[in-house]
């Protein structure tokens, strides 16, 4: 920080010079009509997808009869049918398959995955087929095809069922990957998903299904639709950044609100697409507060963390007052026992830990004083 601060010095400038966060649609909605789950959410944003555009449909295991497993899907085989609605065996290298080769024709397909993990078993689909087929064919042919499903770390489901994908899946070229937090993010992003001509994989995550969130008229309103690509600024603060996706998000909130009560501004982003990764927002914010610290559920080695320190040593180093701090799930496989699985998945109180170091306040203002 303060380097920067000599060179603007010596160049006549002003030492108090910041770039300006950005500032667009990713403002908070300020007129809350109704409060909307998040599978209320996904169920809107399907239903009004498919009733928009005939080409839109939706396969994957107990999507139709069962209605999801998680009842995303409610209702959409009786109003759309079986030809649109499409129960599949459990063969995900099988479906997956079908509906990258349905996306070459035209159609667009959106398959869900029981939870991520089983994306494994279809990954060369989703990798070689449909994430590099627009550079191989030399832009002449789209994907246009949304691989969706919960992603990360339940409750006592194990480590075939717990894994984070938003770093495997955002190292690949050819791929837009999203994360959405709040019922507005999930409402925007899916339907930015299912219009968009590229390759999209959608990370949802299980807890978050049932969380209840204020929506606007404007989120109701069919037209809604979030751009891929922004972060958004869900608490403006002063002192330190804290970047998160997906349900750290809430997790950085509630560490926000307890930060407030000792005197440190913590700035909330919620990073909302991890790739492309909205690195001007993070920069500018950085560039403000001085201070870092990275938020997410998976493993820490090659994380979504990793990349954002990086973006932010090779874009803002001087600006930083403190080392970055980087919250991760533990380098394991997830546990099955509760009380190892919690220590296994960031907490809140590692948040607020990370933000007080970063800011040289380890200890409570009150044992200082």
């Amino acid at each position: 920080m303060w380097g920067i601060i000599r060179q603007k010095v010596a160049a006549g400038g002003s030492p108090v010079t910041r770039i300006r966060p950005i500032v667009s649609a990713l403002r908070n909605y300020t007129s809350a009509a109704k409060e909307m789950t998040v599978r209320e959410a996904l169920n809107s944003a399907l239903v009004e997808e498919m009733s928009a555009d005939p080409k839109v449909f939706l396969m994957g295991e107990e999507v139709g009869e069962y209605q999801g497993a998680y009842k995303i899907s409610k209702g959409l085989l009786e109003k759309y049918g079986p030809e649109r609605v499409l129960d599949t065996p459990i063969t995900e290298a099988g479906f997956t398959g079908i509906g990258v080769g349905a996306a070459y024709y035209g159609l667009k397909p959106v398959v869900e995955f029981m939870t991520f993990n089983f994306s494994m078993q279809a990954i060369d689909h989703i990798i070689n087929s449909a994430a590099k087929s627009n550079y191989m064919s030399a832009g002449q042919m789209n994907v246009p095809i949304v691989f969706r499903g919960p992603n990360g770390a339940a409750a006592g489901v194990g480590a075939q069922h717990s894994h984070c994908y938003a770093a495997w899946y955002a190292a690949c070229p050819g791929l837009k990957v999203l994360a959405p937090y709040s019922s507005e993010d999930a409402r925007g992003l899916l339907k930015a998903a299912i219009r968009d001509p590229d390759p999209v994989v959608f990370l949802e995550n299980e807890l978050l299904y049932g969380e209840s969130f204020p929506v606007s008229a404007e989120v109701l309103d069919s037209s809604f639709c979030l751009p891929i690509g922004k972060a958004k600024v869900e608490r403006e603060g002063k002192d330190v950044t804290i970047t998160a996706f997906s349900k750290m998000v809430g997790f950085s909130l509630k560490a926000a609100e307890i930060l407030a009560k000792e005197g440190i501004s913590a700035e909330v982003i919620n990073l909302r697409s991890i790739r492309p990764l909205d690195r001007a927002t993070i920069n500018a914010s950085v560039r403000k507060t001085n201070r870092l610290v990275t938020v997410e559920e998976g493993f820490p080695q090659h994380g979504v963390g990793a990349e954002i320190c990086t973006s932010v040593i090779e874009e803002s180093f001087g600006y930083l007052d403190a080392p970055v701090e980087r919250i991760a799930g533990a380098d394991v496989p997830m546990p099955y026992a509760a009380n190892l699985e919690r220590m296994a998945v960031p907490q809140v109180e590692d948040i607020v830990r990370a933000a007080k170091r970063a800011c040289y306040r380890s200890m409570a203002m009150a044992a200082v004083a």
